[in-house]
């Protein structure tokens, strides 16, 4: 409202200049070395926790062989005398079978997720230096495929809503899905060297262990028909391949369109939209409880894969708010108006709240059932290692970006959005880091230079490739027929 008329949208095409390569390879380089300084850390740390772990296996072999009562081990080092081991022992008889009435009282329930839930702690791989590595490349494969993810849905989105509003910006968008390549083969790389380390259910399928064997497991033998090599090796590739095509298939309709004119691929896309749209509905939910909720294959959720979701198209429009600010930081884009940006901004904002809501229906639910292998995911996130990762998730990724976006004039302002969109993105890397690293590590999760390295490098690369592509085509799709529509939105307050 009260900017001029436009009738006529001139080409423009953004410079990708030296300085800027440099500095986007500059940030890659500095993040592979982190990540290798990260990984000789945790290597040279793991050799003394083996050390200090064969020590305690000594002590524990030793109580187990009658020399030393393992509960009298502590006691032992203060006083030694006969008299308190005996007394240790009464008490912790007492213990016992005041724990196994608890136990038989709790239900079958919890003990039953109890019992399925430290599974993965008999695992090998679980919280070893190794599987940190493969859990740091699954969460930065899948988080920044998933803004590529996200840019495409928006894009089918606006076709098959007929919207006209984001048409300045169908450029950055498609930019943005021209990372789908890289994300597509970085995650299924992962997915295939290391799927030992990344899921217990690899590990126990591989024994193949029959009924009534020591170790089986009824739960993963009962799902092994959908969480087998076959459908994460196979299956996750098609669904991926299938997003590409779709991708494809848009973009060159686009350049098409832009070479001809006319309505013909305009109207084409809007079939290849709606359909593309039908199929992720489907195909993400796979993705998402292959890839991420089978990290805990013993737990389910849902509604997990809406919430992954969520979590993909808020980090994905706020990527590219991010982009496009770039874009008119360095002069190019000046027809985008602050109305566009403004609804850019209100799309960030409902989307922290879309999270939120569905954050906490899924809490929520699982609390009040209490049931034992549900709860069971949730109790390990609020031990005392995850439990200030778990508060500040809420924070970062809702209350922060509600009260700093909850103004008109925030949702219209750069330096705001920079702010609100910033902690986004990192409250949302850290929501990941929740969902893999307890299922997976345990309490030897850290947050170190390893993971700080590692998305560092990946997010050079991430940017680099989308300025890359950004600089090859017109920043506008000349002729898309919404295109003065967009040049001209006014949001009407």
């Amino acid at each position: 409202m009260g900017h001029h008329h436009i009738s006529e949208v001139k080409e423009e095409k953004f410079e990708f200049t030296g300085k800027s390569k440099g500095i986007l390879a500059l940030i890659f380089v500095v993040g592979l070395i982190l990540t290798f300084v990260g990984i000789n850390q945790i290597k040279s740390g793991d050799s003394h926790a083996e050390e200090a772990h064969t020590e305690e296996h000594a002590v524990e072999q030793h109580a187990d062989e009658g020399a030393i009562p393992v509960h009298a081990v502590s006691m032992q080092d203060g006083h030694g005398d006969a008299h308190g081991e005996e007394a240790h022992e009464d008490g912790s008889h007492g213990e016992e079978a005041h724990a196994e009435e608890s136990h038989a009282e709790a239900g079958h329930g919890d003990s039953h997720g109890e019992e399925h839930a430290d599974a993965s702690h008999h695992d090998p791989h679980y919280g070893t230096p190794e599987t940190r590595i493969w859990a740091n490349l699954l969460l930065n494969s899948y988080y920044f495929l998933l803004f590529a993810v996200a840019a495409l849905f928006f894009i089918a989105v606006n076709y098959a809503a007929n919207a006209g509003w984001a048409t300045l910006l169908k450029r950055v968008m498609e930019a943005i899905t021209s990372y789908l390549p890289i994300g597509i083969i970085s995650l299924i790389a992962v997915l295939y060297f290391g799927k030992e380390h990344l899921y217990h259910w690899v590990y126990y399928l591989d024994q193949e262990l029959m009924p009534g064997k020591a170790g089986f497991d009824p739960i993963l033998d009962g799902k092994d028909w959908f969480l087998n090599k076959g459908w994460l090796l196979v299956g996750v590739p098609i669904i991926l391949v299938i997003w590409f095509a779709f991708r494809t298939i848009l973009v060159r309709l686009s350049h098409r369109e832009d070479e001809e004119g006319g309505l013909t691929f305009f109207k084409k896309s809007i079939t290849f939209s709606a359909a593309f749209l039908v199929i992720f509905a489907f195909s993400f939910s796979i993705m998402s409880w292959l890839v991420m909720m089978s990290i805990d294959p013993h737990w389910f959720s849902t509604i997990y894969s809406v919430y992954n979701f969520a979590i993909a198209f808020v980090t994905g429009l706020t990527v590219i708010c991010f982009f496009t600010l770039y874009l008119k930081s360095k002069g190019y884009m000046e027809i985008v108006s602050d109305e566009v940006i403004h609804d850019i901004g209100k799309f960030m904002f409902a989307f922290s709240i879309f999270w939120a809501y569905i954050w906490l229906a899924q809490f929520l639910l699982i609390w009040y059932a209490n049931i034992g292998e549900e709860s069971i995911y949730y109790t390990v996130r609020l031990n005392e290692q995850f439990k200030p990762f778990f508060r500040t998730n809420i924070v970062m990724n809702f209350f922060l970006p509600f009260l700093i976006l909850m103004m008109r004039n925030a949702k219209r302002n750069p330096k705001v959005l920079l702010v609100a969109g910033s902690i986004i993105l990192l409250g949302h890397w850290l929501d990941l880091w929740l969902m893999i690293m307890p299922g997976r590590m345990g309490n030897a999760a850290h947050i170190g230079t390893l993971e700080i390295g590692m998305t560092l490098a990946f997010a050079g690369l991430f940017i680099f490739w989308v300025l890359n592509n950004l600089s090859k085509k017109n920043l506008y799709p000349k002729n898309h027929p919404y295109l003065l529509e967009s040049a001209n939105h006014d949001v009407g307050v």
